[in-house]
C-alpha cells in the first residue's frame, strides 16, 4: 500500500511479501494469498499513513486495482478500499492493473509523459500498447496464447522464477536454437517457445540449464525487440516505456538499451523495486484517473480477466 503526491513523488511504499509462503509450493497459491492479503492489509494500511507523516484524512482519493488477477486478492483490495472510502468519504478509484505497472514508469522518470509506446511483459501479460496520454491507451499487439513468464518452474528453478532465471542465465551461453512464431501483424506467440523449454529440460536431464536460461531470454529479447521496432515505424513514437516483472530481466533491459542505442529512440523503465506489484504504482495510475474525473462508486467489483481499453 502507498501514498503517492501529484502521481509521481512516493510518500510511502508498503509491501508485505508473501514470498516466503509461496515458494514452499513453487508458487503463489490462491487461497493462500487471499487469506493473507485479509490477514496483511488493515496494518499495511496503518503503516503507509504513518511512514507518509500524514493524517489519514489528507488523502484526496483512494485507488485500488480491481483487475486483471487473482480474484480473491483482489477482493480482498476491492472491498477494504470502498470500505475506507466511504469511512473517510472519499472518492474510490478503480485503477487497470497494467496501466498501474506503466504509471511505475512516471515515479521512475518524473518528466516522462505519453505518447509513448510500452512493452507490457509480466507473468500473465505481453502487450505491446500505444499510451496516448495519461488514460487513453491501445493495444497494437497483444500474446494469443502464452504470456513470457513461468519459464523457470518449468525448469526447477522454485518461485519467484523471475530473479533466479535472470540469475541463471547470466551463467550461461545462448547456444540453444528455440522456435520462433512470427505474425503479420504485432501479436505474439511463445507457446512454442515454452513448450520447446519444456521438452528440451524434460528429454535431455543432462542439458546445461543455464544456457537454457539465457537462450530463452535471448529468443524472447529478440522477439520483443522486433515487434517494438514494427511499432516504432507504424507509430512514429521514438519513446519506448518497458513495464511488468519482467522489465527487471537483466538481458531484456540489455536488449532494449542496444536497440534504443541504434534506433537513437529514448527508452525508459521502473527502477527494480518498482517492476513488480507495489502499491506506488496504483496510486499514481489512480491519481491520473481521479484528475481526469474517473471516479468509482460503491458497486465496484473485482474482474480477474480485465482486459486494458
Amino acid at each position: 500500500m502507498s501514498i503517492v503526491k501529484n502521481g509521481r513523488k512516493i510518500l510511502s511504499n508498503v509491501i508485505d511479501t508473501q514470498i516466503s509462503i509461496h515458494e514452499k509450493f513453487g508458487g503463489v497459491v490462491p487461497e493462500i494469498a487471499s487469506r493473507n492479503h485479509v490477514e496483511a492489509i488493515s496494518t499495511v494500511m496503518k503503516k503507509a499513513v504513518a511512514d507518509a507523516n500524514i493524517n489519514i484524512n489528507d488523502i484526496d482519493a483512494i485507488a485500488c486495482t480491481y483487475g486483471p488477477g487473482l480474484v480473491g486478492a483482489l477482493l480482498v483490495g476491492v472491498s477494504y478500499a470502498k470500505a475506507l472510502s466511504y469511512a473517510l468519504n472519499k472518492p474510490l478509484i478503480a485503477v487497470n492493473h497494467i496501466k498501474g505497472h506503466i504509471a511505475a514508469n512516471y515515479i521512475t522518470h518524473e518528466k516522462l509523459e505519453p505518447p509513448f509506446l510500452c512493452m507490457m511483459m509480466s507473468g500473465g501479460n505481453t502487450q505491446i500498447i500505444l499510451v496516448k496520454d495519461y488514460n487513453t491507451f491501445e493495444v497494437l499487439g497483444k500474446t494469443k496464447d502464452d504470456a513470457i513468464g513461468e519459464v523457470a518452474r518449468v525448469i526447477g528453478l522454485g518461485y519467484p522464477g523471475g530473479p533466479k532465471i535472470d540469475k541463471l542465465a547470466q551463467q550461461g551461453k545462448p547456444n540453444i536454437n528455440l522456435p520462433k512464431t512470427h505474425f503479420d501483424n504485432l501479436n505474439f506467440s511463445f507457446s512454442g517457445i515454452k513448450t520447446a523449454v519444456i521438452n528440451l529440460n524434460h528429454n535431455k536431464p543432462g542439458i546445461n540449464k543455464a544456457d537454457l536460461a539465457v537462450s530463452f531470454e535471448k529468443t524472447v529479447a529478440e522477439i520483443l525487440v522486433n515487434h517494438i521496432e514494427e511499432a516504432v515505424k507504424i507509430t512514429n513514437i521514438n519513446k519506448i516505456v518497458l513495464a511488468g516483472g519482467v522489465s527487471a530481466n537483466t538481458y531484456i533491459r540489455k536488449s532494449f538499451d542496444d536497440f534504443a542505442i541504434e534506433k537513437n529512440l529514448n527508452i525508459y523503465y521502473p527502477e527494480l523495486k518498482l517492476c513488480t506489484d507495489n502499491g506506488a504504482m496504483i496510486a499514481s495510475a489512480g491519481y491520473y484517473e481521479f484528475i481526469g474525473g474517473n471516479t468509482s462508486n460503491l458497486e465496484l467489483n473485482a474482474i480477474p480477466n480485465l482486459t486494458l481499453s
